[in-house]
């Protein structure tokens, strides 16, 4: 497969090694110091393109994509103030898009603990309460993180006690906070805790590096080559246990 790579940085040089081992080829590679290159005719050459670049480009690049008929993966989060609009132009125009907050295998395994455990604790949500820290790089442009927003719309969905969640710190018990830290270079680390007087329950991941970023991505590229539709891990993930 052919892989046209939007966004070179730390994630993309990891992505290429992945993409290499597994026998793929990257036609094109594109970063903040040669966006000249990212051409119609360059990007035609790919038979998906792999986005990881920032939150002000993403929702170009993606429609860059859609207008030339190349499936995307879109790993780069804090653009999804524009999802609604994004996700018209997608069937619209009959394109392909795959996008996760986290293409970890193991952060979306998190991700179904985390909305079991939310249920679970729902029937106490009198004697606990809740709250979640994601710890990311100092490079990071987003905050809070896409997975950290992703943990907390599935604990608000299943959690009732909460209705929405802040990233300061909030008098309003009904607020979910999210502590988002920024230090070194930290792959990321996400915590959610229930906390009461008596107790402390907490889940966690932490990743100890971006190969499993890299190779989720890859995966889903591989995917999704010949579909047409928006897709997530939570499809990929169903439809490899059922195959």
């Amino acid at each position: 497969m052919k892989l046209a790579l939007l966004g070179y940085g730390k994630m993309g040089k990891e992505i290429e090694k992945i993409a290499l081992q597994r026998g793929h080829s990257i036609v094109l590679k594109i970063n903040d110091q040669n966006l000249q290159d990212l051409t119609d005719v360059n990007l035609k050459k790919a038979d998906v393109a792999i986005e990881f670049s920032t939150p002000e480009t993403s929702i170009s690049n993606i429609n860059y994509c859609f207008n030339v008929n190349v499936p995307i993966v879109v790993g780069t989060t804090g653009w999804l103030d524009k999802w609604d609009q994004i996700i018209r132009e997608c069937k619209m125009k009959d394109q392909t898009l795959f996008y996760a907050s986290n293409y970890s295998l193991g952060v979306n395994l998190f991700f179904t603990l985390n909305k079991y455990l939310a249920k679970m604790m729902n029937n106490y949500s009198a004697s606990y309460d809740a709250d979640i820290t994601e710890i990311h790089h100092v490079h990071k442009k987003d905050k809070p993180s896409g997975t950290g927003i992703t943990l907390a719309k599935e604990l608000i969905e299943y959690f009732h006690s909460k209705r929405q969640w802040v990233n300061e710190p909030s008098q309003n018990k009904n607020d979910l906070l999210i502590n988002s830290i920024r230090t070194d270079e930290v792959p990321g680390t996400h915590t959610v805790r229930y906390f009461s007087d008596i107790d402390d329950i907490e889940i966690k991941h932490i990743a100890h590096n971006r190969k499993g970023f890299a190779l989720g991505a890859v995966m889903a590229a591989e995917w999704v080559r010949d579909k047409k539709g928006v897709f997530g891990m939570e499809e990929m993930l169903a439809d490899s246990v059922i195959s």
